[in-house]
């Protein structure tokens, strides 16, 4: 039995962090896993901006309110989940994904949480386990699934590596030179045809 575990963010959806910091003008709130490796570095300056900035969940949850999928990710979901079982794995965190869900018809998703106080301002940032999408992976292929990965930053190497089969979704360049053992799809139509040759379709 196969299935297929993928990143969300700059695979299906827009990445949410990105779209705060244009809508805030806050430029260091664009630097993603795409730009810095080390995911607890990257969230803990977010959460420090957050708080010089007096910005709250729902400040975030306003943006991550107007996102839509990314084009074509809808059809691509729907598609994969007649041919096999999906798990979304991410680094975002239930407070944010959860509004999404819906306009991605409800695809299983394994995320973090965050900590937020009675003033609505996010105090900190839980990891469901270190290493969560290269453990699930583990965890998948110990219940006997042969495991297809894919994502698009450094914090799905990991999940990539691990899986029985991995490669990488529209990543930047960066991801492509330090990982050229990894293969690259560039779009939907890319991933359609790889999915199609790995589960034999």
């Amino acid at each position: 039995m196969k299935i297929l575990v993928a990143d969300l963010e700059g695979v299906f959806l827009p990445e949410i962090w990105i779209n705060v910091a244009k809508k805030t003008g806050i430029e260091e709130l664009k630097l993603t896993t795409r730009d810095i490796s080390d995911y607890d570095v990257l969230m803990t300056r977010r959460l420090s901006i957050l708080k010089e900035n007096n910005l709250k969940i729902q400040d975030i949850k306003n943006v991550i309110e107007t996102l839509e999928p990314l084009e074509g990710a809808t059809d691509i979901l729907d598609w994969i989940r007649e041919e096999s079982q999906i798990i979304i794995l991410s680094d975002t965190f239930e407070e944010f994904a959860r509004p999404l869900m819906k306009k991605l018809g409800f695809p299983a998703l394994l995320c973090h949480n965050l900590t937020i106080d009675s003033h609505g301002n996010i105090t900190d940032y839980n990891i469901r386990i270190d290493n969560q999408k290269k453990q699930a992976v583990k965890a998948f292929k110990a219940l006997n699934y042969h495991v297809i990965g894919f994502g698009d930053s450094y914090n799905d190497i990991g999940m990539i590596q691990e899986a029985d089969q991995g490669f990488f979704f529209n990543p930047p360049q960066s991801c492509i030179t330090d990982f050229p053992g990894i293969p690259v799809t560039k779009n939907y139509a890319e991933l359609k045809t790889m999915i199609s040759s790995l589960l034999d379709i």
